[in-house]
């Protein structure tokens, strides 16, 4: 390997910079969850698909009109959506046939909004809102919000990884929007950001970044997992005190519990 490269590090967003707290509506008995990880849902059985609503939650869809059926208001305001993650390859066309026949409504979505600002979490620095759909039935079975917390040694990491002259860069299946404002918040360039970007895409990312840079990679679940194996190390970090597969720790060279451990690893 060549230690001349220029080195560069690539973030997850969600459990990895920020502390994220999510929760989850069952359509099927309405109940609203924050225990279950949305990923562990989608591997779980089936052909299970996460997908990402990229508008404001706080903005747009905690003022649209609850009734009216998440197709509806997705092909009614020409709202843009992308996979996060999912079981096997699904486009944005096989969701959207899968969404016309379903009965869920926008007020399924709100009900997880509400219960993530009840808890004080920002909702737009983190994923923000969307649904599980089950690509087989073409039911919605979840819809989801997510929202963060950024961890207190964020800034300090970041500010180091700077004056070592380590190129930042985000990799994440959050929300761009989200994404921007987050890039904002620890002055890296927008250009350095890929938002919605699923488990395949951050592959691709770190083998393009790969080309000129030594890549270390840092994230915390099953779609950080070909990152991991792509980069010249992946990290696992477990700040967010989830539970974490054991496939994701198999993938990763690095496993670290506070992101600041980061700047102890030669690479």
């Amino acid at each position: 390997m060549n230690s001349l490269k220029p080195k560069a590090v690539v973030f997850d967003n969600s459990g990895t910079l920020i502390k994220r707290y999510r929760a989850l509506k069952n359509i099927k008995t309405s109940e609203i969850c924050d225990y279950m990880n949305s990923m562990d849902i989608v591997d779980y059985t089936g052909n299970r698909a996460l997908v990402v609503l990229q508008t404001d939650p706080a903005k747009c869809l905690i003022n649209a009109k609850g009734d009216q059926t998440i197709y509806q208001f997705i092909k009614n305001n020409n709202v843009d959506f992308d996979i996060s993650y999912s079981t096997n390859d699904v486009n944005k066309e096989d969701v959207l046939k899968s969404l016309k026949q379903d009965n869920s409504t926008i007020k399924d979505i709100q009900d997880s909004i509400k219960a993530v600002l009840d808890k004080k979490y920002n909702v737009q620095i983190c994923s923000g809102s969307g649904f599980i759909m089950d690509m087989d039935t073409n039911k919605v079975e979840f819809t989801i919000t997510a929202g963060g917390k950024i961890f207190p040694e964020v800034s300090e990491v970041i500010n180091t990884l700077k004056k070592m002259n380590i190129d930042i860069f985000i990799a994440s299946g959050d929300r761009k929007g989200s994404l921007k404002q987050l890039a904002q918040f620890i002055s890296i360039p927008p250009n350095n950001v890929f938002g919605t970007a699923s488990t395949k895409r951050k592959k691709e990312i770190v083998r393009q970044l790969k080309e000129k840079y030594k890549v270390m990679m840092v994230g915390n679940g099953s779609n950080d997992i070909l990152a991991f194996e792509e980069a010249d190390i992946g990290v696992l970090t477990l700040q967010q005190e989830e539970d974490v597969p054991e496939k994701v720790f198999s993938a990763a060279d690095v496993v670290i519990y506070n992101i600041r451990e980061i700047l102890n690893i030669n690479f």
